[in-house]
């Protein structure tokens, strides 16, 4: 139904009419025809760039145990030696006695290229250094990641060592503290 058919004026309809005079009722159909058209395109638009923005996110629903009293923590230097890349830097590494571990990686104060929270199951790994960061399971872990999340296990055999030296397929870590 038409808004003129039931009484009421449409303000778009006397803006339009000097445009309009003339071509009638086939001038109208056209605005309106287009009017829903621009109305179906911004929805389409809108619905797409949320995806967009959604689903460059990962969102992890996994707890992981926060630091306390009794986890061990050490500092010192890692030197990572990859194919393609040399890196030299601080690490804070802290461990508990369950197995919950967290590396974190920097150079200099404020400027931390990895961190790294893994417990026996899952990890997540976030940085400058891990491009647009990672989490899952630890069995699911892209091959990149499979040598940092070795670390892990190093740290809970070897407590009490002030060097660990660790050598997983083509990269080298050696962490002095």
């Amino acid at each position: 139904m038409d808004c003129e058919q039931i009484g009421i004026a449409n303000p778009l309809t006397s803006i339009l009419s000097p445009f309009t005079k003339g071509r009638g009722e086939q001038a109208r159909m056209q605005y309106y025809s287009a009017e829903r058209s621009s109305r179906s395109f911004g929805r389409a638009f809108l619905l797409v760039a949320v995806f967009c923005v959604t689903s460059c996110t990962t969102i992890s629903s996994h707890e992981f145990s926060q630091p306390t009293a009794g986890w061990e923590t050490k500092t010192g230097q890692l030197m990572y030696r990859g194919p393609k890349t040399t890196l030299i830097g601080d690490a804070l590494v802290r461990f508990s006695k369950t197995g919950d571990f967290e590396l974190t990686v920097s150079k200099g104060p404020g400027i931390t290229l990895l961190s790294i929270r893994q417990d026996a199951a899952f990890a997540e790994v976030k940085g400058a250094f891990a491009r647009q960061g990672w989490s899952g399971l630890v069995a699911q872990a892209p091959p990149q990641l499979r040598g940092w999340l070795g670390l892990r296990d190093q740290f809970v055999r070897a407590r009490d060592q002030k060097t660990l030296r660790y050598v997983s397929g083509n990269e080298t870590f050696l962490f002095r503290f």
